[in-house]
């Protein structure tokens, strides 16, 4: 069912955690305050301890807010995300080695500027040994899979890796999702976001937000968007995305350029807010390593 709803997104009576997309009708709403609200800066001190073991430091309850600016510095929308469950898991990557694995589940709600709900999903951050990885559903190109609404669609996310502890010249896998597109009978066509290439090429610096002053690292990479109806037709845009990594807190701002290299929209934490009271869940399945 399509619906629409204003801020604040975070309405979870139901919890889906197999990989979906919910799109809202554009049907207009009363609108709120778009002000920004304060950040918790106490919660960002480097006095306060993330959550041990945890993706990002995350903990049950907490909310991520980051604002949407377009290539003029405008305001173009906002991105909600709130952590709904916190599991521990024992991921069995061969016959002798069982790695234990951290895995927090979110709801992520992305609004327009007029603070209307545009897309709900489910994320999935995980964090093994000495790496934390985000979901690669959030890099879905929206715009290219609304033609596709009423079609079968199938998910195949590949996560993005974000070491604990990142060195400059490095190289990072790529990541993304591919969605296969079809009718009861046919393949229609696989539309794919990767990003290709991904390097850490400097840092740690300050880098200031609404949310506070985090030391981050700058990490750039290759974003390739393909619709491909079939092996011998492909449309295809690769474009430059540069994003500011915290370790131990998370992604602070993204900038997506043009083909041109024009700077084209940035995405950036305005709020960070945290409440006590995690709980686990341990469970045990067998992975490829990865």
């Amino acid at each position: 069912m399509l619906f629409s709803c204003p801020r604040p997104f975070l309405l979870i009576s139901v919890l889906t955690l197999t990989p979906s997309i919910t799109y809202a009708q554009t049907t207009p709403a009363a609108a709120e305050s778009n002000a920004v609200r304060p950040a918790d800066r106490a919660l960002l001190s480097p006095a306060i301890k993330p959550a041990a073991g945890q993706p990002f430091g995350l903990s049950d309850n907490t909310e991520l807010v980051y604002r949407l600016l377009d290539a003029n510095g405008k305001p173009a929308g906002e991105l909600h995300q709130r952590v709904v469950r916190l599991k521990k898991d024992e991921r069995e990557e061969s016959k002798k080695q069982v790695v234990t694995e951290q895995t927090a589940l979110l709801k992520s709600g992305l609004y327009d500027k007029k603070n209307i709900l545009v897309t709900l999903q489910d994320l999935t951050f995980r964090a093994r040994r000495d790496t934390s990885f985000t979901d690669g559903m959030a890099c879905i190109n929206q715009d290219a899979l609304r033609s596709f609404r009423d079609r079968k669609i199938a998910y195949a996310p590949v996560a993005l890796a974000w070491p604990d502890r990142p060195t400059v010249g490095t190289d990072l896998p790529d990541g993304g999702v591919t969605i296969n597109v079809s009718s009861s009978v046919v393949s229609i066509a696989n539309v794919s976001t990767t990003l290709r290439k991904r390097r850490v090429v400097g840092g740690p610096t300050p880098l200031t937000t609404p949310a506070g002053t985090f030391s981050c690292y700058k990490v750039e990479s290759e974003r390739e968007e393909a619709t491909v109806p079939r092996p011998d037709m492909a449309m295809r845009s690769t474009t430059k995305q540069v994003d500011f990594y915290a370790p131990g807190v998370g992604i602070i701002r993204t900038e997506r350029y043009t083909k041109g290299g024009k700077l084209e929209q940035v995405q950036e934490l305005t709020s960070r807010t945290t409440s006590a009271g995690a709980t686990d869940e341990k469970v045990k399945y067998k992975a490829k390593k990865s």
